[in-house]
C-alpha cells in the first residue's frame, strides 16, 4: 500500500485547529425591491439593487448595478454604475459603465452609457449616447486645432468680370 510522504499526525501544530475556506471573491451585496412593494421617491444607495417590484421617482447607484427583474415596472430615471433590464422602464437611464436590456425588457427613453447591449426581442425606444470611456479618451492624443487660413481676396476677380 502505498503511503504519503507527508506525516498524518504533527506534535507541534494543534489538533483541533480549524482554517475556514475562503471564497475566491467576496459575497455580493444586493438589496431587493419585492414583487409586491410599490416606492414613490428617490431611492439610492451604494450596494446593488435588485427591482421585482413597481418604482416611480428616481434611482441613483453610481458606484452599483441596478437590476430590473421581469415582474419589475419602473417609471423613474434611473443613473447606475451597471444597469440590467429584464422588466420595463419608462425614463431615462445613465450608465457610468454598461446598460444591459434582455429579451423581455423593455425601454422607453433616453440612454447615456459606454456600452450596451440589447438581445433580440427586446424593445429599447429613445435616443441613445455612447460616450467614449476615460481610459480611450485619455490614450489617444489630442488633435492639434489650427485656425483656417484666410482665402485671397476675391474682390480682384470679380471686378475684373464687369
Amino acid at each position: 500500500m502505498l503511503q504519503s510522504p507527508e506525516p498524518k499526525y504533527s506534535p507541534t501544530a494543534p489538533t483541533n485547529s480549524y482554517t475556514p475556506v475562503k471564497t475566491a471573491a467576496p459575497m455580493l451585496e444586493q438589496a431587493t425591491i419585492g414583487r409586491t412593494l410599490v416606492i414613490k421617491g428617490e431611492v439610492s444607495g451604494s450596494e446593488a439593487l435588485f427591482i421585482d417590484g413597481r418604482v416611480e421617482g428616481t434611482i441613483s447607484f453610481p458606484e452599483s448595478r441596478v437590476t430590473i427583474g421581469r415582474n419589475g415596472n419602473v417609471a423613474a430615471n434611473i443613473n447606475a454604475k451597471e444597469i440590467v433590464i429584464m422588466g420595463k422602464v419608462q425614463g431615462n437611464v445613465d450608465c457610468a459603465d454598461r446598460l444591459d436590456i434582455r429579451a423581455d425588457g423593455s425601454l422607453t427613453g433616453d440612454v447615456i452609457t459606454h456600452r450596451f447591449s440589447v438581445e433580440e426581442g427586446a424593445v429599447l425606444k429613445g435616443g441613445i449616447e455612447v460616450r467614449a470611456t476615460e481610459k480611450k479618451a485619455q490614450q489617444q492624443p489630442q488633435a492639434k486645432v489650427e485656425a483656417p487660413k484666410p482665402e485671397p481676396p476675391k474682390a480682384m476677380a470679380a471686378a475684373g468680370s464687369q
